[in-house]
């Protein structure tokens, strides 16, 4: 597992990972992607949700 980590960590380190964690935090203070996201994780709820109730 710790060979995971560190691939994670020399991804992000390297330029293309810098340049994707600034684009992750763009889109984390974007008003209208958060709403995105959690009308997303809504919607995985729910179908979640619709699995676990006897039919």
């Amino acid at each position: 597992m710790a060979s995971l980590f560190n691939r994670i960590a020399r991804f992000a380190n390297s330029p293309q990972g810098r340049r994707a964690v600034e684009q992750a935090k763009r889109f984390a203070n974007d008003p209208r992607r958060r709403q995105q996201a959690k009308e997303a994780v809504e919607k995985v709820r729910r179908q979640l949700g619709n699995r676990r109730r006897p039919q």
